[in-house]
Formats: structure tokens, sequence, C-alpha cells
């Protein structure tokens, strides 16, 4: 399923939107999937203290992974 896709419009400074368009375009990516993502790691870093979403997803599979080794390091 696909998420729901509100429209906007902006201005920006042009090299920066052809640098941001030929990164989407080397990587394979669409450009919206780009700015989303840039969006979404700009709100994560500056929006509350609070750790970003990637990190946490990572300690929580380390977590998983690995709590009976952190069990014994406790002790």
């Amino acid at each position: 399923m696909t998420a729901q896709r509100e429209k906007f419009s902006s201005q920006l400074d042009p090299e920066l939107l052809n640098a941001v368009r030929d990164h989407a375009q080397n990587n394979g990516r669409q450009f919206q999937s780009v700015l989303e993502q840039a969006l979404s790691e700009y709100l994560d870093r500056h929006l509350a203290n609070r750790p970003r979403t990637h990190v946490m997803e990572a300690l929580g599979l380390s977590m998983d992974e690995f709590a009976e080794l952190y069990e014994k390091l406790a002790q």
C-alpha cells in the first residue's frame, strides 16, 4: 500500500535543487523519495531531544541479538 501524498510547492537554490535531482537519479531513486528522506532526517535531528529513529532501531536489533552477552557484561 502506498502512503498518501500531498503536493506542495516551494523555492530552492538552483544548485542545491540540481544536486538533489542528480543524487536521486545517480542512485536510482525518485526525487520525492530523496526529499522525503532528507526532511525526515532533518526533523529527527531537530525536534525535541530524542534519539533518531534509525539509531533506536539499531539499538533494538542489537539488544535482541546480543542480550545474553550484554547480561554477562553487566555482571
